[in-house]
């Protein structure tokens, strides 16, 4: 589908670094000052920082023209690196890109040799999907070019040791060939084994986002970025995986933040693991509509206990459906029926009691509809949200409700809806005494009697 795209907005501080370099900078040559390591700041020339950004200038716009011979001629280095340059060019072309823009820091520029490390803060908005542009940093490497005196060049975009230590955790674009496809409000990015999926997931996304949309009483954009990849190391990238191991999830909502260490949120994105790709049906969209709910509550319940976070998910996600399908597993089932004493806490999600712990704040968030109403849940996000208020005792204090009562309460309507039914009790009954006929004592003959004898007629 065809994307909108705005003006490049370039962003330039070169005025004071320019001042601050030409102050501290004396040598006109290499020979002159030994190159120092990579780990060593250095007070580069005016001219290489403003080679620098002009450089950064021509790729973003390069990119946003769509002008593939001049993001060429903006990179050198090796063979694979100007391979893997043209393919993330390939990705961005196929993404909704609103702003791309590049700003890069004079004083942690580094030389090296006839290199120059600099860190690069990259800026992307994507249109109709992200509040405010996306600002991730690198470490890049530039070179003069040997055609062009005076002009860099890009020669590297990846620093592993200086990534691992300010924890740069990229997108699946910077990873690797994908493929995007778009739908009404979603936006999906695959790969080439995971494409052939993307026309159902895509449907169950755009029906989810009509039905959260029908029952969380907030505004949101109603648009999601999803990523659907086959290969699930994507999942490990991702910051905060609950559990910590991303094998163990079949999706996972995310907040993607305006920047490092901003609380500002520009998005919520959710991603699959690739077994769920395969899994088109019931359970599958009720999945979609469980994350999309995430998605729509945004930071809403960053401060609520996590029972009410993902209960308030699960209940969402079960609205659409019929309720003879609304199933909870099977352990599930036995651990309500040996009896809950208290609502799961926030590490409970996680590991062997994760199916009893989803199915207990479900129906705690049920137990709470059936005795209120539906508003009770989202009074209850609104006040636990502001990280104010003890969520416990606002249970107790507001609606009079203890929380071990509630988890009881809730463990047993989960039996009542799913257990076995139990036999009514029926008291035992005595077998009953033979059955003897009395027979009086006259009437036992021991013989037949015999008929009267008759004389013969004379």
């Amino acid at each position: 589908m065809p994307f909108a795209r705005s003006d490049l907005c370039v962003r330039a501080a070169l005025a004071a670094a320019l001042a601050v370099a030409s102050a501290a900078c004396t040598a006109s040559s290499d020979d002159a000052e030994p190159a120092p390591s990579s780990s060593t700041s250095y007070a580069a020339a005016p001219d290489v920082v403003a080679g620098v950004q002009q450089a950064l200038h021509r790729r973003a716009r390069s990119v946003l023209a769509s002008d593939a011979a001049a993001f060429d001629r903006g990179v050198r280095g090796t063979g694979e690196f100007r391979e893997q340059q043209r393919t993330w060019f390939a990705n961005l072309r196929q993404l909704p890109v609103g702003e791309l823009s590049y700003t890069a820091d004079p004083a942690a520029l580094v030389r090296e040799g006839d290199d120059y490390w600099v860190v690069v803060e990259e800026h992307l908005l994507l249109a109709g999907y992200d509040a405010v542009p996306v600002v991730t940093r690198d470490r890049y490497r530039f070179r003069s070019s040997a055609r062009r005196p005076g002009r860099m060049v890009l020669t590297s975009v990846t620093d592993p040791a200086w990534e691992q230590q300010n924890d740069v955790r990229p997108q699946p674009w910077d990873l690797g060939p994908v493929e995007v496809r778009g739908g009404a409000g979603v936006l999906g990015v695959f790969d080439a084994r995971s494409v052939p999926a993307a026309g159902p997931l895509l449907r169950s996304v755009e029906r989810g986002i009509d039905a959260v949309a029908a029952e969380v009483p907030y505004d949101w954009s109603r648009s999601v970025v999803v990523y659907a990849l086959s290969d699930p190391a994507y999942l490990g990238v991702i910051d905060d995986v609950p559990g910590g191991d991303p094998d163990d999830l079949d999706g996972v909502a995310f907040p993607v933040p305006a920047s490092p260490g901003d609380e500002t949120l520009a998005a919520t994105r959710f991603a699959l693991h690739p077994r769920m790709l395969d899994r088109a049906g019931a359970a599958r969209d009720r999945l979609v509509r469980h994350e999309l709910t995430h998605v729509a509550l945004g930071p809403r319940d960053d401060h609520a206990p996590v029972w009410l976070s993902e209960g308030l998910a699960e209940y969402v996600s079960a609205q659409a459906m019929d309720p003879a399908e609304r199933r909870v597993p099977e352990r599930a089932i036995r651990a309500a029926e040996a009896g809950f004493d208290a609502l799961p806490d926030d590490g409970a999600f996680t590991g062997e009691g994760t199916a009893a712990s989803y199915a207990l704040a479900w129906w705690a968030c049920e137990y709470l509809v059936r005795s209120f109403d539906e508003s009770v849940l989202w009074s209850l996000l609104d006040e636990v949200g502001s990280g104010e208020v003890d969520p416990d005792r606002l249970l107790l204090d507001w609606l009079e409700v203890r929380p071990a009562r509630l988890a009881r309460r809730a463990g047993e309507l989960i039996v009542a809806e799913y257990g076995e039914p139990v036999p009514p009790a029926v008291p035992p009954s005595l077998s009953p005494p033979p059955v003897v006929t009395p027979v009086p004592p006259e009437a036992t003959p021991t013989q037949t009697p015999s008929a009267p004898e008759v004389s013969p007629a004379r």
